[in-house]
């Protein structure tokens, strides 16, 4: 059988077809298994012609290569592919790579950009988010994580950890869990406490092991873990700050569940005082490196925690909140990630995210500690992998793996014409180059289209929650 190129109309269809026999996606289990519109079915395909970019040091790249998928596994990667039956993915003029890997990101606040001003300092982000945060109902979880995750699906990214700081009730946290799974993104959900939550008062841990049995496991698309209240001295009082005593409960009580826990270190570095209290492991994730000590960094090397930078955010903090420590950081060995952080006064890029990263290394650091376009690659893929302990299904193209994979298209007029690959995705690209997203085999956007989401419905529920949230918090 000769294959065909599989152009929109071919992918719509197809999706169509498969929500019609009513086999949309479903997890196995409780909860988990409610979901709202067909996701378009895996199948088999070829991606031919393409620049591809395995991340993967055993494999290699490829100026021109094919990339197999069946049944939402990559089968094979080799410079020509001959797969009779397959449908044809036409990746000419375009690299081919892993997917973006978001490992901290605050969903349930993108719908409130609109009002939201960096000029403003009562308008900025704390203050709304915290303010409005108060009166969400499941209904705004929901519409805020799936018009976040549109967004992220459309700059590339395939997995994104859920940064859930605004969990009211176990109905928010399925709501936003629904969102992630009927929108067919890879992530973790990080269940954490409600927005103006008593510093005194505990996580709600039976909350979280509700979702834990309704939720886990399903089908290995969704992972779950908590987040907490900030430790120390903190920069950022509104979002919780908690003694040791109420760290060892909350925490006790996820590890417990055997669940994994993120923390904010937003002000002078609390690691020491958390290392000194026996509270550090492998299944802790910091976020926001900018204070670290060289004795900090130390027992971060040999407690296995792991380090998310959110380059865009964190640039552009005053002086006194201190500098991205990615030089430092990858000089120690310790595990790092790129994040979004939040969208509600910029947008998602990853592209950006990795200039940024560059920039600021050079401009502190330079050739001292080498950093390569690379490396930096590397960092919005596979070690985002590595960090949400996911990287023996996704973060590099490798058989056997999931097939999270998208196509950069590089005839674009800021692109073209490409030298180095990685150089020409960390100095040159934008999220508009992203002409394809699959996630787990599904391709959920071609052409720079959205295949079965319906993007004007997601948009218009996102401004409906938020004018609602603005009328009963009386926000002006």
């Amino acid at each position: 059988m000769s294959s065909h190129t599989f152009d929109r109309r071919t992918v719509l269809k197809a999706a169509a077809a498969f929500a019609a026999t009513g086999l949309a996606s479903c997890a196995s289990m409780g909860t988990g298994s409610r979901s709202t519109g067909a996701l378009p079915p895996r199948g088999e395909f070829v991606i031919r012609g393409a620049t591809v970019l395995t991340l993967d040091p055993k494999i290699g790249d490829f100026a021109r290569g094919d990339v197999h998928v069946r049944d939402g596994v990559i089968i094979a990667i080799a410079p020509q592919i001959a797969a009779p039956g397959a449908s044809s993915l036409d990746g000419g003029g375009m690299i081919c790579m892993p997917g973006f890997i978001d490992t901290h990101w605050h969903l349930w606040t993108s719908a409130l950009r609109p009002l939201m001003r960096v000029d403003e300092p009562a308008r900025g982000y704390f203050p709304v988010s915290s303010r409005l945060g108060a009166f969400y109902t499941p209904q705004d979880s929901y519409a805020n994580v799936r018009v976040g995750l549109a967004e992220a699906l459309s700059a590339g990214a395939t997995t994104v950890h859920n940064w859930a700081h605004n969990v009211r009730s176990p109905a928010h946290a399925d709501a936003e869990l629904r969102a992630q799974r009927d929108m067919g993104m890879r992530g973790r959900f990080s269940y954490g406490p409600a927005q103006g939550m008593p510093n005194e008062q505990p996580m709600d841990l039976a909350g979280v092991a509700k979702i834990q049995r309704e939720w886990m496991p399903n089908d290995g698309m969704l992972t779950l873990g908590i987040c907490s209240r900030n430790v120390g001295a903190s920069q950022t009082a509104l979002r919780g700050q908690i003694s040791l005593d109420m760290v060892r409960q909350d925490w006790g009580g996820a590890r417990k569940l055997g669940l994994p826990i993120t923390l904010h270190t937003s002000g002078p570095s609390p690691v020491k005082l958390l290392d000194d209290a026996g509270l550090l492991g492998p299944d802790v994730q910091l976020v926001h490196p900018l204070l670290t000590t060289p004795e900090d960094r130390r027992i971060l090397k040999e407690r296995g925690v792991s380090y998310s930078i959110a380059p865009i955010g964190e640039s552009g903090r005053p002086a006194k909140a201190g500098v991205i420590q990615l030089g430092e950081l990858l000089e120690s060995g310790i595990k790092v990630s790129i994040s979004t952080d939040l969208t509600g006064t910029f947008n998602c890029d990853f592209f950006n995210c990795m200039r940024i990263l560059y920039q600021q290394h050079q401009h502190r650091i330079g050739t001292r500690i080498p950093l390569t376009a690379k490396r930096l690659v590397q960092l919005a893929t596979l070690d985002g992998a590595v960090d949400l302990d996911i990287a023996d299904r996704t973060g590099s193209l490798t058989p056997g793996k999931r097939a999270d994979i998208i196509l950069v298209r590089t005839g674009d007029i800021n692109i073209a014409p490409v030298g180095d690959p990685y150089e020409a995705l960390v100095m040159l690209a934008q999220p508009r180059n992203v002409d394809t997203v699959i996630v787990d085999g599904r391709i959920l956007r071609r052409a720079g289209e959205f295949t079965v989401l319906d993007h004007a419905q997601v948009l218009r529920e996102a401004a409906e929650s938020t004018a609602a949230l603005r009328a009963r918090a009386g926000w002006p």
